[in-house]
């Protein structure tokens, strides 16, 4: 099972939580919590790894970020 790390910001422009995962490229959610973010995003990562597997593409090993804070 692979594991993709899920950024979670407030976007003001559209009022939405957005989920981003860096590791898949516009793998991207929203929800109006954050909870509901993450889990949208959760179930993106599903059908976005679903769509590589479908194509024969190979499906990116999850990174390890470290957040730091200045």
């Amino acid at each position: 099972m692979h594991r993709y790390q899920i950024l979670v910001a407030w976007s003001p422009e559209v009022r939405v939580f957005v989920a981003q995962v860096p590791d898949l490229p516009g793998c991207v959610a929203h929800g109006r919590s954050e909870t509901e973010a993450r889990d949208t995003a959760r179930s993106a990562i599903d059908l976005y790894l679903e769509d590589l597997s479908a194509t024969g593409d190979s499906i990116p090993e999850p990174k390890q970020y470290h957040l730091l804070s200045t």
